[in-house]
């Protein structure tokens, strides 16, 4: 007898079954009935299946009534899904997919059952994001038929499929499902088989990371998907997307990442385990990190966790005047916010032609603004009016805040701080923009560290909303209510955080990327692999070489060298092929080389 996919020339995937009717089960079959294939739906459930055949009735509905479908496509659709509770339904399918639960018992059954009914040339793929396929395969009575393929939710709408092939898998089965990921209008993406693959291999330990910072109560839930979101552009904040996802397969994948790689990022966060034994497994049960309205609601409702105290009723300190240090382009662009928003702003430098500089190049931005229609020639000219440039701190003596926005050298910086210390007014606040170094340090050079508090403005300010406002343990409570509020005058939105590296955004970001970088050092998957799975599996706005490359290599690897100091976690690291790259002067964007190479300016 021929085995299966060597001899025999692979017939059209026209016919395919879907077994497990959940919300991805269901996303797949509505994907593939939308696209002419033939959908056999099977459920053991019959409301799974009655639920399936209503969800797909009433996505195609909301496409006519976005002009994305006719009404006779929509009609085509319909008829073209059929749901059964019998694997049996399955038997003249050209390919079968299993979105059943993520257990191995479970799956391997079904793979098991599928032995017995399908022909020796139908393919079987699992949708698994955390288990083995090659220990599925190694179960099935023909494993070179077997291969992953996993959809992301909503499966409709994301166009990343990973194609998830292992030693076991022949290249046929591979070729055939890959161009019908194709058909589909997908991107499909070859993999190798680990635990969460390319995406889920990366986003999971970033979510898993988000889970401890709440946990140990560093920020509240509020705050960490605030900052996520406005810090990074991501489309949700790392706790609701576990929710969304469900707290119990976050844990299943994370379990099995960890078995396979003992990184301590893997290991799951202990709120995880009792979240999901409590039944609290997010959207799908009411609640999880947050509680929804009903069971499946995507609504937020009040509940009795609160987020951190912000100290808002404190009273805080008046604030007219502000004092900005430095010049490059982070202290210019907060100049500007500050100007914009009815503050005088004096601009100091290390010289007067370098504060002149700044407030042209603050002006230049204004302009480009009354181009846009952003603001009026009068509003620019105003703005411009109120920056004062200088070369000397002395004229820091009356503003009621100074703010550094230097290099990121500590020594320089408590210099500076030591600075303000002798010529800024009793009751001035003392802030720093730092993105990686310990405030506490720089209060530390004042004789009044009650006074000193962290504004870690993004890049570039005048466009990002975000400002990280980080005390210490010195920093007196009614500072902290002023810089909170002053955030809101100037259209920004503060999330509080204590003072440990990283702070929110980049604690959660950069190992995110270190992993990235370790996938392609260990061949793993290519540079364009990775960014479009993160781009097309996880909504984020640019793929994790993009990033780093924008960002710029140097500054990257010093914060990974500050986290890892700083949390002493092997998983921490910075990855070898990232310290090789900046020793080769290879930093990205700013010099033309990094993870890829661009055109000279």
């Amino acid at each position: 007898m021929a085995t299966p996919l060597s001899d025999t020339p692979l017939s059209p995937l026209k016919t395919i079954a879907v077994v497990g009717l959940g919300t991805m089960g269901t996303g797949i079959a509505e994907v593939l009935a939308r696209a002419g294939r033939e959908v056999v739906g099977i459920d053991i459930s019959e409301a799974a299946a009655t639920q399936a055949v209503a969800a797909l009735d009433s996505a195609t509905a909301r496409a006519v009534g976005r002009g994305r479908l006719t009404e006779q496509e929509r009609g085509d659709a319909l008829a073209r899904f059929r749901t059964f509770t019998d694997l049996q339904a399955a038997a003249d399918a050209d390919l079968v997919i299993e979105v059943v639960p993520e257990s191995y018992e479970i799956k391997q059954q079904v793979l098991r059952d599928l032995d017995g009914i399908v022909r020796p040339d139908t393919i079987i793929a699992t949708g698994t994001n955390a288990l083995s396929v090659t220990r599925l395969a190694a179960d099935s009575a023909h494993p070179e038929r077997v291969l992953g393929l996993h959809f992301f939710n909503p499966a409709p709408a994301m166009k990343l499929v990973e194609v998830v092939s292992c030693v076991l898998t022949a290249p046929a089965a591979v070729s055939a499902v890959t161009n019908l990921a194709l058909d589909l209008g997908k991107e499909p993406v070859a993999v190798g088989d680990r635990p969460g693959f390319v995406a889920d291999g990366l986003l999971f330990g970033y979510l898993n990371q988000a889970a401890a910072m709440y946990e140990a109560k560093y920020a509240s839930r509020e705050d960490i998907d605030a900052a996520m979101k406005l810090g990074c552009g991501l489309p949700m904040g790392p706790l609701a997307l576990l929710d969304l996802i469900g707290i119990d397969t976050a844990r299943t994948v994370l379990e099995a990442m960890y078995a396979a790689s003992h990184d301590r990022l893997h290991a799951p966060a202990p709120i995880l385990k009792q979240l999901s034994e409590a039944g609290l497994t997010g959207r799908k049960s009411g609640r999880g990190f947050y509680t929804y309205e009903a069971p499946g609601s995507p609504v937020v409702v009040r509940d009795s966790l609160t987020p951190l105290e912000d100290g808002s009723l404190v009273p805080g300190r008046p604030v007219r005047s502000v004092g900005v240090a430095g010049s490059g382009t982070m202290a210019s662009g907060i100049v500007e916010v500050f100007a914009k928003a009815g503050y005088e702003v004096v601009l100091a430098a290390r010289s007067e032609e370098k504060a002149q500089a700044a407030k042209a190049r603050i002006g230049k931005s204004l302009a480009r603004s009354v181009d846009k229609g952003r603001m009026t020639a009068e509003a620019a000219a105003q703005t411009l009016n109120r920056i004062r440039p200088t070369g000397s701190y002395d004229d820091f003596a009356d503003v009621d805040l100074a703010l550094e926005a230097v290099a990121e050298n500590l020594e320089v910086k408590q210099g500076l701080f030591a600075t303000f210390d002798k010529v800024c007014k009793p009751g001035a606040i003392l802030a720093t923009t730092t993105s990686s170094l310990p405030v506490v340090a720089c209060a530390r050079a004042t004789s009044r560290p009650q006074d000193v508090i962290g504004m870690h403005f993004f890049n570039p300010a005048p466009a990002m909303k975000l400002v990280e406002v980080v005390r210490t343990v010195l920093t007196a409570d009614d500072v902290h209510a002023t810089v909170r509020e002053l955030c809101g005058s100037i259209r920004k939105h503060p999330v509080d955080c204590g003072d440990r590296a990283g702070f929110i955004v980049n604690a959660l970001l950069f190992p995110y990327l270190n992993n990235a970088i370790k996938m392609v050092q260990e061949h793993y998957a290519s540079l364009d692999d990775i960014d479009a799975a993160m781009k097309l599996g996880g909504g984020y706005p640019m793929g994790p070489f993009e990033l780093l490359d924008v960002v710029g290599l140097d500054v990257s690897l010093a914060i990974e060298k500050v986290l890892h100091r700083e949390f002493r976690d092997p998983g921490l690291a910075p990855a070898p092929l990232l310290e090789h790259l900046v020793a080769a002067g290879c930093l990205g964007r700013k010099t033309g080389r990094g993870f890829r190479e661009y055109a000279k300016r």
